[in-house]
Parts: C-alpha cells; structure tokens; sequence
C-alpha cells in the first residue's frame, strides 16, 4: 500500500496582512506566506490550507473572528461563487490604494526599475455597468447553490443554466441572476432568452459530451445606445429562426441581431461565419477626439472587433498616453499590437505618420476602415507576427520611428520585440499594460537605454484586481 498523505493543516485566529496579485489578499504563518481569496486587509480568519507549495501556502476562510474596516458588503449576489468582481468587498478607495500599490511592488521587485514619478492612478466614475460587452454560456450543469430548494422539497428539477463558468471549472455554469457589469437591457435580454428557452425545452448545451443546442450569448453596447446580440448554437434548426424572433419582437431596440452555428468543440467565433439575423451588421462607437475642435472619432465595431471594454476609461488612458508622449506634430510613430487601430487613429491628427503593426488580420482589416471612416489618411497598418515584421529591414524602408507607443497583450512581448524596440532608439516609448508584471518584466531590458519618467495607473474595472498601467520611457 502506497503511503497515506499527510492532511494539509488549518489554522485558527489569522491577521490577513495585505491585498496581493490576482485578487487574492495574503497572511503569514510560520514564516511562510499564504494566499487567501474572498478576504480583506485587517480579516481575523480560520484557515484551511488547500495547496501546499515550497515557498508558500494557498487556503479558503473557512470561519470569521472579526471583520476588516476596509470590508463593504458586496452588492451581488453571486460573490463568493462568481470568479468576476472578487473585491465587491473592498471600498473603492481602498481598491485604488490596492491597485497602486501592486504597479509599485512590481516595478520595484520585478523589474528592480527606478521611477522619477509615480502619478495617483486615475479611478473610473462608474464602479458598476461599465462594461460594453459580456459573453454568457448555456449548461445543462448548473451549479446549483445554497439558495436552491433541494429537489424533493420542490426545488430544481433542471440543472439548466445561463451564466459565467465557475473559476476553474470548464463543465460548470453559475447560473446569473442579476450581473452589474452591464447596463440595462443586458440583464433583461439573458434573462427572456434563458426563459423562452426553457419554456420551448431548447436543449442547453453539455461541455463534456459536446452535445445541446444553445451554446453562447454574447451581448455588446455602445456609448451611442447601440445593441449588438449574437446567439451560438450548436446546429442549424427551425429553432434558431423562432427563438431569433422572439427576441426581436420582445427588445426592438436592439440594432444587431446575430447568429453563430458552431460545431467545432471549443467557444471561439473569430474562425466562423457569424450571420446577420436582423439589422446592421456593427455598432458605431464614438471617442472624443484629443484634439478640442476636432468632432469625435468613430469606430466601427463588428461582431468579434476587439474594442476597450470600458469605454468611458479607454478615453482617459489614451489621453494619458497621448499627453505622456508629448508631441510635437512632426513625428514618425509606431503603434505596436494596434488591434483595430484605436490608438493610431487618437493620435494621427497630431503627428506627421503612424505605422500600426498586429498579428490578427481581421483586426488590421478594421483598422483600415476606420482610418478610413475618419477620414484619417495619415496611418499605415501591417498585419504580422511582430517579431518577423519589426526587422532592422523594416525600419530602413519604413523609417525609424520617433516616439513607439506599445500596447501588448497580457503575456508582454516577446523578448526579440524588446531587442528590435532597442535597436530601433526611438527618443520615447509609451508602454500601456494590462499586467503591471509583464510590464515590469520589460521594461528591465529597455533600461539599458531609457530611463522611466512617468507611470501612470489606470482602473479599467472596478471591483476587480486588475489594473492598466502606462509609462512613458525617455531615452537615456
């Protein structure tokens, strides 16, 4: 017989001393450190340990001896289960303090960097429905809750669900009741669907077996009122057109009613034919433009454009990289990792050139057309592996660039883009970041040239661990 393990240790009467990376707040206990989600700076807590590491410890809050001061009482309902807004708990301010404070640690653990100015990251006006767009999922495996009946007492006899996957758990749907990541009609819509649904016995789909009708809803907004809602089903069916009809009869006001047949056995839709059941085939977005007396900047958005999901937050983190940048009106830009040519667009009326370089085809596609539907003849698009494209053969015939703005993916780039950005010696770099880590992690390399000025942090979504963070790089 193979040997037992060991039970992992509880512990009782914990202090949770500080908020850390992916939400998660941390302890120490016998010098080790231990990860803990769902608590606050100032928790006394009991803890289970579930994951044992060499250097640390993860747990769960299994009891409560005294609540933080920094503790609100979460507004949703499904805290603790969804794996969204993990720090509904946390007041505002101190989230910001939090979110500060991990661009900080980074920089200075990570990157042992040295930063002349660190700027107060600028909060978002709205802490609940900013978010232009959610992608829901059908299950039959919902997961069912304390708050449901047990079936023998008249509870559930369906384990149908409309929701968010569990953290963790790729089969398993929590079921939402009310989300406040998205204005009105959001709810409203999930909610009829779910129901029409169930009251038509529409088969909700199974994960494991790759089997049921209804897979997805996606649902996007626009700042101009715009709707944009797209269906995935599994197959082609009389069904799709009755359950398309109902929901264009019950919200007139939605603009773009769209369909996705997807059989393959993964979620994505970029690869498929998304089809036009009733209305314009994207929504209009607006920007304002940087420059005061020029009209707001618009943008198509298609069914998979990729587009800042805050958008109100998206203006004040371009116009913080535009005003780090500094220009002058005569420069050659590169925007790197452009996506659908956002930023290329938001600064091109105030510079001589702007070469926009991204991996994604159909994004440069969009990208040229909104250059083209603002009229902006000053911006050059490349669609590319960045490491391929940025060659010392590109700089000689496209010239070498005076200022780069870099918007990369989480992961940061690629340590060949890093090289290539240093033997390009552009008088400044803008970086923006989705994770402050990877960020830090570069920004090390381009410290044999460039000296970092500013850094600027930015909450794109409140409630939520995540921070962007801008630094403006000068050349040494």
């Amino acid at each position: 017989m193979g040997r037992r393990k060991r039970p992992l240790p509880s512990y009782e009467k914990v202090l949770i001393t500080a908020a850390a990376a992916e939400g998660k707040c941390i302890a120490r206990i016998e010098e080790k450190v231990i990860f803990v989600p769902f608590a606050a700076p100032g928790d006394i807590v009991d803890i289970q340990v579930v994951k044992k590491r060499k250097s640390y410890l993860e747990g769960r809050i299994t009891n409560f001896h005294s609540y933080s001061k920094q503790r609100l009482e979460p507004k949703c309902s499904h805290f603790g289960l969804c794996g969204g807004c993990k720090w509904q708990h946390l007041g505002y301010t101190d989230q910001l303090l939090n979110k500060q404070k991990q661009v900080v640690d980074n920089f200075d653990r990570i990157g042992k960097i040295d930063v002349a100015n660190y700027k107060p990251i600028i909060g978002s006006d709205n802490e609940y429905y900013y978010r232009n767009k959610l992608e829901y999922t059908f299950s039959d495996r919902r997961w069912l809750t304390n708050l449901d009946t047990p079936k023998e007492d008249g509870g559930p006899q369906d384990t149908n669900g409309l929701g968010f996957h569990l953290p963790g758990m790729f089969d398993k749907i929590l079921d939402i009741d009310h989300c406040y990541l998205q204005k009105d009609p959001s709810n409203d819509i999930r909610l009829a669907i779910k129901a029409f649904a169930i009251e038509k016995e529409l088969e909700f789909y199974n994960a494991r077996h790759h089997e049921g009708f209804l897979r997805n809803l996606i649902i996007r907004t626009s700042t101009t009122g715009e709707i944009m809602v797209i269906v995935v089903f599994k197959y082609d069916d009389l069904d799709v057109v009755d359950l398309l009809h109902s929901i264009e009869n019950r919200f007139p006001e939605i603009t773009s009613l769209m369909y996705v047949i997807n059989e393959k056995n993964n979620d994505t839709i970029w690869d498929l034919d998304v089809k036009l059941y009733r209305g314009k085939s994207f929504l209009l977005e607006h920007m304002k433009n940087p420059i005061e007396d020029l009209e707001d900047l618009k943008f198509k958005i298609g069914p998979v454009s990729f587009y800042q999901t805050n958008p109100d937050q998206a203006y004040k983190l371009y116009k913080t990289a535009y005003e780090f940048a500094d220009f002058k009106g005569d420069e050659l830009v590169y925007d790197l990792y452009t996506g659908t040519g956002t930023i290329a667009d938001f600064i091109a009326g105030s510079v001589k050139k702007v070469i926009g370089i991204e991996s994604v085809e159909k994004a440069i596609e969009d990208a040229k057309e909104n250059a083209e539907l603002n009229e902006i003849s000053n911006v050059e698009f490349f669609a590319g592996d960045m490491v391929k494209i940025l060659t010392p053969e590109f700089l000689r015939q496209n010239g070498k660039p005076d200022v780069i703005i870099t918007d990369p993916p989480r992961s940061g780039m690629h340590e060949k883009v890093v090289k290539q950005m240093l033997l390009a010696e552009p008088e400044k770099i803008v970086y923006i970041s989705c994770n402050p880590a990877t960020q830090a992690r570069d920004i090390s390399l381009l410290t044999e040239k460039y000296i970092v000025e500013l850094s600027q942090a930015v909450d794109m979504f409140p409630q939520t661990h995540h921070v962007e963070n801008i630094a403006l790089l000068v050349k040494k």
